[in-house]
Order: C-alpha cells, then structure tokens, then sequence
C-alpha cells in the first residue's frame, strides 16, 4: 500500500493552482499551473488501501484506484498507468472532465477530507505521454470480421479501441469534419485542450482503428445500408436534442441553444472560419442552466470579452456540505463553484425565466424573470416577483432530452423507449439485430465514466456476438447504477 500513515500525517487536500483570473482568460489554455511532483506523492500516499475500497464502487469503469495510488508514491509511473489503463482507456479525458464521483465515495472523506483520486489520474496519464510510455496495442491476429461505430465521443472511442484489439476491422463514423464528438466541439479548451485527443487518436489509428469523419449516418449512408456492410454496429451518438424553453419570445434572434454557442467557439479556436459566429463581445449574456454546460457557457463568453454575464438556475442553491440525504458514499449534489464562476459574473437560484423580450429589430433585450415558487410539487413563476435582466446573448443549457431518432427508426426500425433512448436489452443490442448502442444514446445524458464504462462494456458484447466468446471486460450492463449515480 501507499505510506501506511500518510493519512494521518497529511490531512489537507492539496491540488495545483488555477492560473489567476486575470491571466487565464486571456488564452483558451487549460486553467491549471503545472503540478508539483512532491505534492502528488504527498495526496497519492494518503491512499488508506482500504479493506473494501468504496472509491472501485464510486466509479463504473472499477478504477483499480489504490493500486496506482500505490504506485504514483512509490515513483513508479510507468506500472501506474498500466494498472489505470487496465480498467480505463482514456484517463486524459476522465481525469480532466469527470465529476470525480470515486472521490465522493473514498472511505477517507468520511472524516477529512478524500484523496486527490483525479488528480493523481490525469497526472499518471500525463506523465506517461511525455515519457512515450502510452504505445500502441495492435492485435496479434485479424478475426475477419468488420464493425461500424457511429459517433466519435469517449463512447464510441472507447468501443473502438477495445474491439480493433479483440482483432475486428473497425471503422469509426462521425458526422462532424474532426473526430472527437462532445469532446471536440462540446467542450472548450480551457477545461480540455484539443491535443489530448490528438495524442489518443494516433493511438488508436497506429492500432488499426479507421476513422470517418464528415460522414452522416443516416443522411450520406442510410443506416440500413450501413448495417448490410458491417457485421455489427455500434450506434454511439449521444443525447444531442437539447431541452428547449417554450416561452414567448423564444424565436428572438440572439437566443440560442448552448450547444450552437460553445461548437462555434470551439471550431473558431481550432483556427476555422466561422461566418456570423455567435460571440459575446461587448454582449449582456445570460446563461440559463445550472450545469457544466452552463459553465462551459460562461468561461467561453468571459473569453470573448462579454459585457456582463448572468447565470440563471431554476432550483434551489445546493448545499456547501453533504446533505444528510445523501450520506457516504452517495456522490452528493453540493454548491461548487467551477473555474468559470471564478471569472466573473452573477449566479442566481430559484431564477424562472418567463419571456424574452425584444426590440424593434426582432432582436432579445431582456429576459423576465420571477422567484421560482413550488406547487403541487412543480416548479413554476412566483406571481408579483417578476423583474427584467438585460440580454443581448441568451444560451440555453437545460440539458439534453436523449438522441435523434427519425433516421434510426425509418431505416433500421429501432424501437425508442418511453425517455426518448435508443432501447436495448441487457447485451446492449437494439431491437435491430447485429446493432448494439452504447452510451448517451442508450442510457441518456450521464457522466463520461459511464460512457467510456458502456464502450468497454458494448465492446464485449460485440465481441461476443461476432466470436461466440469475448475475453474483453464488461464493467457495467444497461440495468447498472453505480452508487450514488442515479440521474432524474
């Protein structure tokens, strides 16, 4: 194990410093200064090495997280990433992205405060690439057979990679001009820079992974089409049809969906040109939703050298601690405040937005907004409170309601449960033979961890259906809730 009294000689959490304010939002690069080594090793041998470590429950992929503790102590590097690569194909992408629920559930918060868990993981895994320790894995025989995988985010990736080293011809279909889905275009750089998934995807291709970019499923090749080509597919699209606000003033121009705004931004930093790109210079902004989404919103528009920037939450202000409803080691919902609130603007609760307002252009001026009041248990405007908020830029980061679905049900007659998913059984096959789905698009908008778990997890089970037999890890099925997970 890590120092056996680490944990009682090192209490404090300790994490690197976020650039200053000042400093930081003047680039897109990543907020974070550089780690310090010596303070790695100091958080990774707090690591109790806990009989029942709680932290394998907390996250879905099984992260073998005492053992590369374990091993980042000791200096070992290059065994730490193979123990995290053993459960986890992408830790650059969860080790930057991931809410850290392993963390929530580490037997040491129970009274201090937990390990550094995704720190220790994205530093193992930087660590490795700068030392070329992270090479490729090509199969040692080619099985014959052929795989389609439809969409590019850590779901898709994740399937592809572990199917081209079961020894299947694989060929990755994304219907935008880079490879990467949500990881590319969803989010922007200063949470994640773009060479990561440049790094991972030579990777995969020296492995033998094919990728398809600029190709829609459904539209380019229909979906049938495809499935005749393929001896199986993996559908691994996401949730991408937003949640919308049907309020009067809704087709106002300058309102748009958060993801419009943050795909725009994303390609303009990548160096494309992006004609009549939404931008918040000079703007009012107002960001209505409470989640990453919405912060991803704020830093980019604080980027863009925005006016002001008001973000609106419908619900409650969480609570700074755990709250006794949700005790260890249930990941709870708490007040946090992310790299982007850090830079400015102003946070509002219990914020119901009844009407956009314009002006003579068609264009929005002001959003009315009124103290979100419960009855009968829903939400609604609170009469008399109502109040007008300056907006020249409104975005729209209420969530997602689940994955498109006209193609997929004219072309392959797949079957869409009652929450809008794609419908599968428990070896995340369709109703459509041969096409197995994997990630947001099965399971609706959930944490990166899942993803990349249901990757693995389809793989297996592609690999099954191909072969009669798979020697490939299945961390999760469909019907799994990890603890303190559930998503309403």
């Amino acid at each position: 194990m890590a120092d056996p009294k680490g944990f009682l000689k090192i209490t404090e959490r300790e994490l690197p410093k976020r650039r200053p304010v000042p400093v930081r939002i003047m680039d897109w690069r990543e907020v974070y200064e550089p780690g310090d080594s010596a303070v790695l090793r100091r958080q990774a041998g707090r690591c109790m090495d806990c009989g029942v470590p709680f932290c394998h429950q907390g996250c879905p992929l099984g992260n073998l997280i005492p053992e590369w503790n374990d091993l980042m102590w000791r200096g070992e590097g290059r065994s730490a990433i193979e123990r995290l690569h053993a459960t986890n194909n992408f830790p650059e992408f969860t080790g930057r992205l991931c809410p850290a629920p392993c963390e929530s559930a580490c037997v040491l918060g129970i009274n201090q405060p937990p390990v550094t868990i995704k720190q220790i993981e994205v530093s193992t895994i930087d660590e490795a690439f700068a030392n070329g320790w992270v090479e490729a894995e090509p199969p040692g025989r080619l099985t014959g057979k052929t795989v389609a995988v439809v969409g590019s985010g850590p779901a898709g990736l994740a399937a592809a990679q572990q199917l081209t080293r079961a020894g299947h011809t694989v060929a990755v279909y994304e219907r935008d001009d880079r490879i990467g889905g949500l990881l590319r275009y969803g989010i922007p750089d200063f949470k994640m820079e773009k060479r990561h998934i440049e790094a991972r995807l030579r990777q995969m291709q020296d492995e033998g992974t094919r990728f398809r970019a600029g190709v829609e499923i459904g539209k380019d090749i229909s979906w049938d089409a495809l499935r005749a080509r393929y001896d199986a597919v993996v559908v691994a699209t996401g949730s991408t049809l937003p949640r919308d606000l049907a309020i009067p003033g809704r087709d106002l121009a300058g309102v748009h969906f958060a993801m419009e705004y943050l795909v725009e931004s994303n390609k303009a930093v990548a160096g494309d040109q992006v004609a009549n790109q939404i931008h918040a210079e000079g703007k009012h902004v107002v960001v209505i939703g409470g989640g990453d989404t919405g912060a991803d919103c704020i830093g980019t528009a604080h980027r863009q050298g925005a006016l002001s920037v008001t973000n609106l939450a419908i619900g409650k202000q969480p609570p700074s601690d755990r709250p006794d409803s949700q005790p260890w080691p249930m990941m709870p919902t708490i007040f946090e405040v992310a790299s982007a609130h850090e830079e400015g603007g102003e946070r509002s609760y219990l914020a119901s937005t009844v009407e956009f307002l314009g002006n003579d252009a068609g264009e929005v001026r002001a959003l009315r907004v009124a103290e979100t009041e419960f009855v009968d248990g829903r939400r609604v405007p609170k009469s008399g409170t109502e109040r007008e908020i300056p907006a020249d830029l409104v975005l729209i980061a209420m969530g997602f309601t689940g994955p498109e679905r006209t193609a997929l049900e004219a072309q392959l007659g797949t079957v869409f449960t009652d929450r809008g998913n794609v419908e599968r059984a428990d070896d995340y096959q369709t109703t459509a033979p041969g096409v197995f789905v994997a990630g947001d698009a099965g399971r609706g908008q959930s944490l990166i961890v899942w993803a990349i778990a249901e990757g693995r997890a389809a793989a297996a089970a592609v690999d099954r259906y191909l072969m009669g037999d798979t020697d490939l890890p299945a961390p999760v099925r469909p019907t799994d809730v990890a603890i303190g997970l559930q998503r309403a």
